[in-house]
């Protein structure tokens, strides 16, 4: 039962050859380098699996971001409506205007519960992360830099920009020469 000398241990064996140390050597050094590609790609399935979870509840909470995008015409479509209905005279057009207040209210709870707010620009310091500028519009009246007048709503879902404000932004007035 005795064993040979190339399958003892070093420390039973202390006379190894160098090629022999140098192939223990060899084998360790792989160890070691399958050890470290082993943690790494450990490491880094952790990560995507962590990534895929995120992306997956993100996903779910911006999923009626393209919706609210299409439903913002109709949303300014109503408000047009109210505008004209205000001009018009006789009581039909009174039921006809509160009808429509109703419905526009509804539809503003139903997409405010759902995420969406309203970017008030007006008399604001134009921010062009919340705002489209058209044009600009000499002002005694607000200060340069400030939005002027708002033509369009903006809006947000949460934390990102659906759709900016369309506004005119103030300038200086020319100095008569």
């Amino acid at each position: 039962m005795s064993k040979t000398e190339t399958e003892m241990p070093a420390a039973e064996n202390p006379e190894l050859t160098p090629e022999q140390i140098t192939e223990l050597q060899t084998r360790a050094a792989k160890a070691d380098e399958n050890w470290e590609r082993l943690l790494r790609t450990t490491a880094d399935f952790d990560n995507f699996k962590k990534r895929a979870a995120r992306e997956k509840i993100e996903a779910g909470q911006y999923a009626t971001f393209s919706l609210l995008g299409k439903v913002l015409p109709v949303l300014d479509n109503f408000e047009m409506a109210l505008a004209a209905a205000q001009n018009a005279k006789g009581e039909k057009l009174t039921s006809l205007q509160s009808g429509v207040a109703m419905i526009q209210q509804q539809l503003k709870s139903a997409l405010t519960d759902s995420g969406l707010e309203e970017i008030d620009a007006a008399g604001k310091l134009f921010d062009p992360n919340f705002h489209e500028a058209v044009s600009e519009q000499e002002s005694a009246d607000v200060a340069e830099g400030h939005v002027l007048q708002q033509l369009r709503k903006g809006y947000k879902f949460k934390d990102r920009l659906l759709r900016p404000a369309t506004v005119i932004v103030a300038k200086k007035p020319a100095t008569p020469a």
